[in-house]
């Protein structure tokens, strides 16, 4: 007996315990998924070795509060309303510090006297505005209190708001997805099978894969949102297709085996290999991510293999299990074919392959660059149409002071003529609106006796002197990443060592980091796949051929916003290089390999035409899927990444799909001499040319 023979007769003579063991297991995840952490602090994901980490490191060892992240505005309020309200703030549970204008200047003096541009950046019309440190694992907390304490006639946002709003937010948004997914995936899948219940076993066999593999994210210790969010959407998006590969074969197999074990037993046999080359191409695209030195990308890519793995295992041994305890409700759930067989599509498609062809030639370079010279962000923001209150808050709090962003200034501690200078320096620069010191707000000649422990330890560590840079300019862009580099070079002219934190020098790293991973993950990712279809195909031209498919597919995809003028989030960019690959070169490989099948007994137009008609409805079924995962990503997230993922993943699961049905088919027959040079036993059909028209008609 072979080991495929004997792993198959374990698996249908076990099939109870198979199946108990996997709902007890279900129980297990189902509890470890609850006990994950999940990071919400993209930055966390830095390479330890990056300066803004670094910077960060020293400042959390240093000093007790951390960098502003957020704004509280409160309306209509005189100073000493205001200074009340500070008090409060202070001592609300999860807020580290407070920062308002009696910290910059004497407010016995009268205001009318003294620096407006200074005073009406926290005083202006009658509103209080109070910069804010939240301690990062009490935001939410923090938040509430904050929107207690000011109520209707106060706004809060920043980072900290955006960050409680979203955990806030995170597991309602993913149990949404899951319920308007589910009920689409089931429609399209009782419309493309001949069984009512069929689809259920699908979408458990699947389920039960995903419960596995965010129950074991416990061993990770903590994920991050976006793999919260994305990894068990993607997962069951992408895997659905080794449930129906299998049950599909064993439909087929019960037509001529009376014996449902046995049949059972043939289906796994014939599946395997079909299932494991489909889940392999995905999952070395995946695995890619790891190599990343932005860490998030290692985290997603182990996330997204696990899945696959468990995808891979639930199907090849829960799936048949199941299938085979309880085999008779398929059989009392059967129904007529919904679907159109599609077996005529290839003529209608053959018109196309031409000027498809044609087409990609002509686009592929603009493409190329395009998708190269687009805008990009790095940070994770809400989308554009989010009504959240953070994002109104927003609004309000920019409609009277405008944009405000903090970056720290650590510097070694001695001379507070030094710190004086360097601040004054700061002061100048482009954008700078303010600088909080102990030389700018105590004053360089007084003291340090004579001031109070806790205002003195917002300024000083026993390493360290701490200066706050506020700016009007956002958290990213050329402008607020020029700004940073003029901050560091007037900060290295008074000292030696020097560490600037806060959200833009965070970004500034991320978008280096992020830059020199693009350079690594996408080449390798193309190499790998190339070797799993040159061991797939044994062909020397056929994995070029399919990489190029998609290839093309992801150019166009990711270039779209450069012609349009919209800017892309680059981590987005980054992991859909990859993602889009190892999910969608399967419907390449299946095309080709039904082609393979027909170019063995006939000429290259009827076997292609033959190719597309059998494998189109597979093809758009499992295209289908992912696409709807796509775009239930993009419709129901307001994290500005998450449904930017979405977007793309439904935009590039239609360019491949369009692609390996028009633009592929016209390259096979293109190089098709080619290739049956090039692959080994190819066994391409060489007889009489009117076979091609007995097979058209």
């Amino acid at each position: 007996m072979s080991v495929m023979d004997a792993y198959t007769s374990f698996v249908v003579n076990h099939r109870k315990g198979i199946v108990l063991v996997s709902f007890l297991l279900c129980l297990v995840c189902a509890v470890g998924a609850l006990m994950v952490s999940v990071n919400y602090d993209m930055s966390s994901y830095l390479p330890e070795e990056s300066e803004s980490t670094q910077s960060l490191r020293v400042m959390q060892d240093e000093f007790t509060a951390d960098v502003p992240n957020a704004r509280v505005m409160v309306d209509g309020v005189s100073v000493s309303q205001a200074l009340d309200f500070k008090s409060r703030i202070q001592n609300a549970e999860g807020v580290d510090a407070v920062m308002w204008l009696d910290d910059v200047v004497d407010i016995r003096v009268p205001l009318e006297t003294q620096d407006p541009s200074l005073v009406e950046s926290y005083y202006k019309n009658g509103s209080a505005l109070f910069s804010v440190t939240v301690d990062d694992d009490k935001d939410t907390q923090a938040i509430a209190a904050l929107y207690d304490i000011v109520g209707e006639r106060g706004h809060v946002a920043g980072e900290a708001a955006k960050n409680a709003e979203t955990k806030a937010m995170a597991v309602s948004e993913v149990v949404n997805a899951f319920f308007i997914l589910v009920p689409l995936i089931l429609l399209l899948l009782v419309v493309s099978t001949t069984s009512w219940l069929e689809p259920i076993y699908f979408l458990l066999a699947i389920g039960v894969s995903i419960l596995f593999n965010m129950g074991t994210n416990i061993f990770l210790g903590q994920v991050s949102n976006v793999a919260y969010t994305v990894s068990p959407i993607l997962q069951l998006a992408v895997s659905l297709d080794y449930a129906i590969f299998l049950l599909h074969a064993f439909r087929r197999f019960r037509e001529d085996e009376p014996d449902v074990m046995e049949a059972m037993r043939k289906a796994m046999k014939q599946s395997f290999s079909a299932v494991a080359a489909s889940a392999a191409t995905t999952a070395f695209g995946f695995a890619v991510l790891s190599i990343m030195d932005f860490r998030i990308g290692a985290e997603l890519g182990l996330t997204l293999v696990k899945g696959i793995v468990f995808s891979f295992l639930c199907v090849m041994a829960f799936l048949p299990a199941f299938t085979c305890l309880t085999y008779k409700l398929i059989d009392r759930t059967q129904h007529r074919p919904l679907m159109p067989s599609f077996k005529s599509v290839g003529k209608y498609l053959a018109p196309l392959r031409v000027p498809v062809v044609l087409l990609i030639v002509v686009l592929i370079v603009p493409c190329f660059l395009g998708q190269q010279r687009t805008a990009f962000t790095y940070g994770m923001g809400s989308t554009p149409e989010s009504e959240t209150r953070a994002a109104a808050d927003q609004i309000a709090i920019e409609e009277v002071f405008g944009n405000s962003t903090a970056t720290v200034v650590l510097v070694p501690r001695g001379s507070a003529g030094t710190e004086l200078a360097l601040a004054q320096q700061l002061g100048k620069l482009d954008h700078v609106t303010s600088v909080v010191s102990y030389a700018t707000s105590v004053g360089a000649s007084i003291p340090e006796f004579m001031v109070p422990q806790a205002a003195l330890e917002q300024f000083y560590s026993e390493h360290y002197s701490r200066l706050i840079v506020y700016s009007d300019t956002p958290t990213e862009g050329d402008v607020a990443f020029s700004l940073y580099e003029n901050i560091r070079a007037a900060s290295e002219n008074f000292y030696d060592t020097v560490f600037v934190a806060g959200e833009i020098p965070s970004l500034y790293d991320m978008r280096d980091v992020t830059s020199r991973d693009n350079s690594k993950t996408n080449p390798l990712a193309i190499i790998a796949i190339l070797l799993v279809l040159l061991l797939t195909f044994k062909s020397a031209t056929l994995p070029v051929i399919l990489v190029a498919t998609i290839e093309s597919a992801i150019l166009i995809n990711l270039s779209i916003p450069y012609f349009t003028g919209d800017s892309l989030n680059y981590i987005g960019y980054l992991v859909m290089n990859t993602v889009q690959l190892g999910a969608t070169v399967d419907y390449a490989i299946l095309l080709t390999d039904t082609y393979r099948d027909f170019r063995k007994v006939m000429p290259a137009r009827p076997a292609l035409m033959r190719a597309t008609g059998q494998s189109f409805a597979s093809v758009l079924i499992s295209a289908s899927v992912l696409a709807l995962a796509g775009g239930v990503l993009w419709l129901t997230n307001t994290n500005e990444l998450i449904s930017l993922l979405g977007l793309l993943l439904l935009r590039g699961t239609i360019m491949s799909l369009f692609l390996v049905m028009t633009f592929l088919p016209g390259i096979l027959l293109l190089f098709d001499k080619i290739i049956g040079k090039t692959t080994w036993r190819s066994n391409f059909y060489n007889g009489p040319t009117s076979v091609e028209v007995a097979h058209e008609n």
